[in-house]
């Protein structure tokens, strides 16, 4: 670039560090060279010279509609911060402390890990090193920070939606081990109790996946509840499809509700009810902690909870007495 602009290579320098010292035309000139040779500075590099990477980390899995929903609001709230993302994903072939350590190399300066499998001590090892950010599940240590949805608030809301329409045969196709399935289990056996339907409790055993929700359903078809709600919006598009395969009609016959309003749910042959998680709110609240920890600016709480909100769609109706 120095020899295209006919000049030395730290007037080169001083022109794109923006440092006084060179004239209007010396910069005229390296710009046009720079332009000519397609230069982009290497802020990356810069920054490690000071000691930042100014990188959040964020780890994520690739199979899940609702994490890509997460990532990206994660971008859109990272966009005016002066910080970058950096994305390792969770795949069938790549676990999570693979995920984790790809980021590590990098020199985070923290990590937003969006509902982590990792156990909590794994966790609270890993926010020794460096700030740690939990998304989308509860997390029971001092040492790392969480921002989620008020799981059992939402199933709550979910159950209340269906007694309104008259349903008191309502089931809860869970989410196993999965982030917040603990809560929202709870939050389904609460609301049944407030509604005066303790003794019609009924959990199925489910999971995040399609696969998980259609053997699920395949349970239910025998003793078919008047509603079901389920642990996600993921599995519960696999109820969906083994009950129309199964000549069953919703809402007419059932009713369904998933939670996350993910993308399948907006879909319009699903059209499914659910209970939405505010993903602009979490990514927000996420990221601004992420930089506070990495600037070791002061905090409160460590525990940053967004409400739901319900999403009325085509899948649930009137109970209609069977």
């Amino acid at each position: 670039m120095a020899a295209r602009a006919g000049v030395s290579k730290s007037l080169v320098s001083l022109v794109m560090r923006a440092e006084p010292g060179a004239s209007a035309e010396t910069r005229r000139r390296v710009q046009e060279a720079a332009d000519q040779l397609g230069y982009q500075p290497d802020s990356r590099a810069r920054l490690l010279r000071s000691g930042r990477t100014r990188l959040l980390g964020v780890v994520f899995g690739i199979q899940h509609t609702f994490h890509a929903d997460l990532v990206t609001e994660l971008y859109a709230a990272a966009r005016e911060t002066g910080f970058e993302l950096a994305l390792s994903a969770v795949t069938p072939g790549r676990d999570e402390p693979e995920a984790i350590n790809g980021l590590l190399q990098d020199r985070c300066e923290a990590l937003l890990m969006v509902a982590p499998r990792s156990p909590v001590a794994a966790l609270a090892r890993l926010a020794a090193r460096l700030p740690v950010v939990v998304l989308a599940r509860g997390v029971r240590d001092a040492a790392v920070d969480v921002v989620r949805n008020a799981d059992a608030d939402g199933m709550h809301l979910a159950v209340d939606h269906l007694v309104r329409l008259g349903h008191s045969r309502i089931a809860h196709i869970d989410g196993g081990r999965a982030a917040g399935a603990a809560d929202r289990r709870r939050g389904y056996r609460d609301a049944m109790g407030w509604n005066g339907l303790a003794a019609s409790v009924r959990i199925v055993p489910g999971g995040l996946t399609e696969e998980d929700g259609a053997a699920a359903a395949r349970a239910l078809l025998d003793d078919l509840p008047t509603a079901v709600a389920v642990f996600n919006d993921r599995c519960a598009t696999g109820v969906l499809d083994v009950l129309t395969r199964a000549r069953v009609e919703v809402p007419a016959e059932i009713s369904v509700i998933g939670y996350d309003d993910d993308r399948l749910a907006r879909l319009s042959h699903l059209d499914l009810t659910t209970v939405a998680q505010d993903t602009a709110a979490m990514a927000r609240l996420a990221v601004g902690r992420a930089i506070e920890r990495a600037e070791g600016s002061p905090v409160g709480r460590r525990e940053l909870v967004a409400p739901p909100r319900l999403v009325v769609r085509g899948t649930t109706g009137p109970c209609v007495s069977r």
